[in-house]
């Protein structure tokens, strides 16, 4: 029998410095990334660490990744996704959110968002 576990990291929120206006780079903006790895255990239960995926290492990526301001949050999820699957070959899917809270669109309320799912063949 095989069984998918799912490790989710939820509502991270960051103050950071992407987007492609001068605006964007000084004042900044509020983003909340959400992640979903998706991975095939190798043994049958998990009772270590080694056994599983560290949530927190995940979050680690997330976080570093964020620092580094990109224009396009199209690439901030490529790049997250691209660090996961090289760190954690076991992983078989990932799932990125990155949303941006107050994107500087004249005459609009709300947020933006990019999801990016990228699965291992």
């Amino acid at each position: 029998m095989y069984s998918t576990l799912q490790i989710h990291v939820r509502n991270c929120r960051f103050r950071a410095f992407h987007g492609l206006y001068p605006e964007e780079r000084q004042k900044g903006n509020d983003f909340v990334v959400n992640l979903v790895v998706s991975y095939t255990p190798q043994s049958g239960t998990i009772t270590a660490l080694d056994d599983t995926i560290d949530y927190a290492a995940l979050f680690s990526i997330i976080d570093t990744a964020m620092k580094e301001p990109v224009d396009l949050l199209e690439t901030l999820a490529q790049k997250i996704a691209a660090e996961i699957h090289q760190k954690y070959p076991q992983v078989t899917e990932s799932e990125i959110e990155i949303e941006k809270l107050n994107p500087p669109i004249d005459h609009f309320t709300g947020s933006a968002s990019v999801r990016l799912i990228r699965r291992e063949s």
